[in-house]
């Protein structure tokens, strides 16, 4: 018992949530941004928040949630996101996602990009998301 209870605050401090079945859809060449979806889940037995993202492939990278409001579609900024112990965010079409915009060079379908998400404890966690053609999806 006593073990279980000295180990329990490293363990908590050591878990990191995990970035799960992410993808980029494909979009025609030129378009200035993208997005990203997937699912990240905290299986730590305390929360965690997502403060920030960023990507050596893209010049700026934000968390958006999509809404229905009124009959029309909305997309704003969601400054963070924090997601419960034992818990699980989904990024997907028309709901919570990730705009990526500024693509630096051009991508290819089955390419990988690298998402890298700021903790607000300061600690990083790292994605890897395959570019997929929407044709294919």
């Amino acid at each position: 018992m006593l073990l279980a209870a000295l180990c329990g605050p490293a363990f908590a401090r050591d878990c990191s949530p995990q970035v799960r079945d992410a993808w980029i859809r494909l979009t025609p060449g030129g378009m200035p941004m993208q997005a990203g979806f997937g699912r990240i889940e905290n299986r730590c037995p305390t929360p965690a928040t997502i403060v920030a993202a960023s990507s050596p492939a893209y010049g700026s990278v934000e968390l958006h949630e999509t809404r229905i409001v009124d009959g029309v579609s909305r997309m704003r900024a969601v400054p963070e996101l924090r997601i419960a112990p034992d818990g699980a965010a989904t990024l997907k079409p028309g709901g919570l996602h990730l705009m990526l915009m500024q693509p630096h060079a051009p991508l290819a379908a089955g390419s990988k990009v690298a998402v890298q998400f700021e903790l607000s404890d300061g600690r990083k966690l790292l994605g890897e998301f395959e570019v997929r053609n929407p044709a294919a999806l």
